[in-house]
């Protein structure tokens, strides 16, 4: 047992980083009180964002400079995405599910269309990405080491980094608790002087900046190559963000748990210990789950409570 865990434990964490940045997006989007629904889309546009500008500079740059310059537009690309639905859920007060439904459709058909123009395949491949190293000394420690420290990606101690940033900012700053006020109760916020809508949309704009974030790390980390999706990471991330109770320590759990649930469904059939198990088991293994963690968790949810209503700056 204790093999297998060794085995899964590092490309478990790998594929546990995407989603928990990306339900980092969506917790800052949430607690402003805008529901996003559109972390697909915005991870889908992250992904093309980073594949493009990698596969554009891998033969004129050396270097992991370029990568880094990959995430960077990724991120740019998922706040202009994330924009469209900051306009529409906060300007005109359209629904925000509808919104964000479209802003996946927009997403998944334009930039499939820009990558059929681009390379005439539709996919765009990059020839290298981050590669995986030993942190020296650490990666020495027993058990500790084998788990946490080996063959593990600089982005994911950066997503860490992040990870801790954003619980600071979110319980320990004024901008956090504006944030968190305009979830909650926006009129009462606004009556003590805080400008609702532009906390709306910078929550927004986070939100589609860590989604971004999370695409790209999925093109340069394990995947090397868009293919017009992201396998439905957005809608697990979005998920643990509610499996996670809106916390940011409670999505790391959350995400954790599906990134090892994936994984294992993943990696099932080449573990000797875990083949006997039926492939269709362990695969949707994660989304029951997920299912049925939802309504366990739907009567005791402590979402903000004007997630997802229109805020009226005139209305008193």
């Amino acid at each position: 047992m204790w093999t297998i865990i060794e085995q899964i434990f590092p490309y478990a964490i790998v594929f546990t980083i995407p989603l928990l940045i990306t339900a980092l997006g969506g917790l800052f989007s949430e607690r402003s009180g805008i529901v996003n629904i559109g972390l697909e889309g915005l991870m889908i546009s992250g992904a093309f964002a980073s594949a493009l500008t990698v596969n554009f500079l891998q033969d004129k740059m050396q270097g992991s400079s370029i990568l880094w310059m990959g995430l960077l537009v990724a991120v740019v690309v998922g706040i202009l995405f994330s924009l469209l639905h900051a306009f529409a859920s906060i300007n005109l007060s359209a629904d925000q599910v509808i919104s964000g439904t479209a802003i996946n459709m927009i997403a998944m058909a334009l930039t499939v269309f820009l990558a059929r123009n681009i390379t005439g395949s539709g996919n765009i491949r990059i020839t290298s990405g981050f590669t995986p190293f030993d942190v020296p000394i650490l990666s020495q420690i027993p058990i500790i080491g084998d788990l946490l420290f080996t063959k593990t990606y600089a982005t994911t101690w950066f997503i860490l980094l992040v990870l801790l940033v954003s619980a600071f900012i979110l319980n320990k700053t004024k901008f956090g608790l504006r944030l968190k006020s305009c979830g909650e109760f926006p009129q009462a916020a606004q009556a003590a002087g805080i400008n609702v809508v532009r906390i709306r949309y910078i929550g927004v704009m986070l939100s589609g900046a860590l989604s971004g974030l999370g695409g790209g790390i999925i093109i340069l980390t394990y995947a090397g190559e868009f293919t017009g999706s992201v396998s439905g990471l957005g809608f697990l991330a979005l998920a643990s963000l509610i499996f996670g109770q809106w916390r940011p320590l409670g999505i790391l759990g959350a995400t954790l748990f599906f990134g090892f649930a994936s994984t294992i469904a993943n990696v099932s059939q080449v573990i000797p210990e875990l083949a006997v198990i039926p492939p269709i088991i362990l695969k949707i293994f994660p989304y029951v789950v997920t299912l049925i963690a939802l309504v366990i968790f739907s009567k005791s949810s402590q979402a903000p409570k004007a997630a997802g209503e229109p805020f009226d700056p005139g209305k008193r």
